[in-house]
């Protein structure tokens, strides 16, 4: 027997950044499983990130306290694990046994007694075993003067609901135990035989309802209502304004492709290249790279440029923040986009890369859309957002000839600055897509 002292509960950790829930994505061990300290034993998602959680206890799994899609607080139970090799008896609380009958309801036939796993379960798997049954002798004649004995809530559940009398159903489990396989055979047993109901003419049948017009509710948590939250903030907050332009974008499509050819090395794109020109803006027009503090009625100009990006993943839409893109090269820049591009994709980005943004560059041309009215990521001061790249009759050197034209949109808080600095910033980053020779200049 399992002592209470002997059981530790490991509760839903402090996973920084503020955050105060996790929603249950997976577990990676099952009740009965051994496990060692540090040993990663569930996957959550905040509203940051998906983050898998190590448990700092070894021993065995005696239970899981939340099935996955369940929202946890932090200081909430988790998981509890006890001394290596436990296993409680069959006598447990009917708390603990519905819980555990449900780990291995699911694991796979549904025919199986607590603690003891299905065929096709883990070798790493604990298992009591029951005492050999002596040659000749049947369960139900196990134990002749002892009431019948039913662990799972579930099948007294079920039996309950077909009015079917615990006493008189033969036990097949071990020691004695009503399985739910015994009680849904004795329901079988006594339902009576089905007479064939005659099939209604087609002129008579009644109509169906076309297959998907049902709604669909699907709750908003972790990422998704993080996301929700802090757009919805923004538009309450933040009297934005948007601006755009078309731009020629053929000579930085020539740099861009000049760089792959004589250095393909440094692995720079099209969207390391707008990530230097917008620090290089940022430099030239620090209005933009602000944030204001209601609280204290006080604009805050930041000293450090963190570069957010949008980044579409399985998971919905996620910032990763470069963290002093001021200091960093082209080639620095292009690295640090594709490693948090990476990770963002594999659902791996740890919570503090998605925080601390003072401007966000939103390419969403790879969406094939032109244009958007972005919303600014609170609680920055501006975005900029960069359509598809295609060809357009333009003007170039007094004729009318194709071209690579894109549009630049900057949404911009208009507390933080006028028209008059957001379009010199705009009119900046448009002249170093034009003619990236600019950012030589100016630097």
């Amino acid at each position: 027997m399992t002592t209470a002292l002997a059981v530790r509960v490991f509760r839903l950790p402090d996973l920084g950044e503020g955050l105060t829930e996790a929603e249950v994505l997976e577990w990676k061990v099952a009740v009965g499983d051994a496990v060692e300290v540090d040993q990663v034993v569930v996957e959550v998602e905040t509203a940051k990130a998906a983050v898998e959680v190590p448990v700092p206890f070894a021993g065995t799994v005696l239970k899981l306290h939340a099935g996955p899609g369940t929202v946890l607080g932090v200081g909430e139970p988790l998981i509890e694990v006890g001394p290596a090799g436990a296993e409680q008896e069959a006598e447990v609380p009917e708390q603990a046994a519905a819980a555990r009958y449900r780990e291995e309801e699911q694991a796979g036939s549904g025919n199986v007694l607590i603690g003891y796993g299905t065929g096709g379960a883990s070798g790493a798997r604990r298992r009591r075993r029951g005492r050999a049954r002596p040659a000749g002798e049947t369960p139900a004649a196990a134990h002749p003067l002892r009431a019948p004995r039913v662990i799972s809530p579930l099948v007294r559940r079920i039996a309950r609901e077909h009015g079917v009398d615990i006493g008189a159903v033969t036990p097949t489990g071990p020691r004695g135990v009503i399985l739910r396989r015994d009680v849904e055979q004795a329901i079988a047993a006594a339902a009576p035989p089905q007479a064939a109901s005659p099939q209604p003419a087609p002129e008579t049948a009644a109509p169906r309802e076309p297959a998907g017009l049902a709604d669909e509710r699907i709750p908003l948590r972790g990422l998704r209502r993080a996301v929700a939250d802090k757009l919805t903030r923004s538009r309450t907050e933040i009297p934005d304004a948007t601006t755009w332009v078309d731009v020629d974008a053929t000579g930085l499509l020539a740099v861009k492709d000049a760089l792959r050819r004589t250095r393909p090395d440094l692995g720079i794109g099209l969207l390391a290249l707008l990530a230097r020109i917008c620090v290089s803006g940022l430099r030239r027009f620090p209005e933009l790279n602000s944030s204001v503090d209601t609280g204290r009625a006080e604009i805050v100009r930041h000293g450090r440029i963190n570069l957010g990006f949008a980044a579409q993943t399985d998971r919905g839409l996620v910032v990763p923040v470069v963290r002093d893109a001021h200091l960093m090269t082209t080639e620095e820049l292009a690295a640090e986009l594709a490693r948090l591009t990476g990770l963002a994709r594999e659902g791996k980005l740890p919570p503090e890369v998605l925080t601390g943004g003072t401007f966000t560059l939103n390419n969403y041309g790879v969406f094939g859309v032109d244009g958007s009215t972005p919303i600014i990521n609170h609680p920055e001061a501006a975005l900029l957002g960069v359509g598809r790249v295609v060809d357009r009759p333009w003007v170039h050197d007094g004729a009318v000839v194709p071209r690579k034209i894109t549009q630049l949109s900057l949404t911009f808080d208009h507390r933080v600055c006028d028209g008059g600095a957001a379009g010199g910033f705009l009119r900046y980053v448009a002249d170093c897509v034009e003619d990236p020779a600019v950012l030589i200049a100016y630097g």
